[in-house]
């Protein structure tokens, strides 16, 4: 657990920083007088459907599992090719280019289960270009 609490941390800590925005003070405040709830529903893409903001929320998510499961295919391989003959890293190698194979799979039925049903809800309206 040890192992992964550090690069997490640190991806954590590479975050805050790209996200710190030391401008002015004014900033800094998370609700302003500009947040009331008709200023926020017309900022957002879902014009008040809860199913477009589902469907939205969902395939954000599922992008970010697909960047991971890339990420992991290119780890998976560089473990591989980079074992030099061993073979406990070869076969570590090959179990997470497996594993992220079926992840990418499975988030590719789950985007396209959820986009079909969903729009088959919404009287078949493509998804919104994001």
């Amino acid at each position: 657990m040890q192992k992964l609490s550090a690069p997490i941390l640190s991806l954590l800590a590479v975050f805050g920083v790209l996200t710190f925005d030391s401008g002015s003070t004014a900033s800094a405040a998370l609700i302003g007088p500009a947040d009331n709830p008709p200023n926020i529903e017309d900022s957002t893409v879902w014009s008040g459907s809860a199913r477009q903001a589902i469907r939205e929320i969902v395939n954000y998510f599922l992008f970010f599992l697909g960047l991971i499961a890339t990420i992991m295919v290119i780890y998976g391989g560089f473990l591989y090719i980079t074992s030099g003959g061993d073979d406990s890293g070869a076969e570590k190698g090959k179990k997470i280019l497996i594993y992220a194979a079926i992840g990418i799979v499975v988030i590719l039925i789950s985007y396209a289960l959820v986009n079909t049903l969903i729009g088959a809800g919404m009287g078949g309206e493509p998804p919104a270009a994001g």
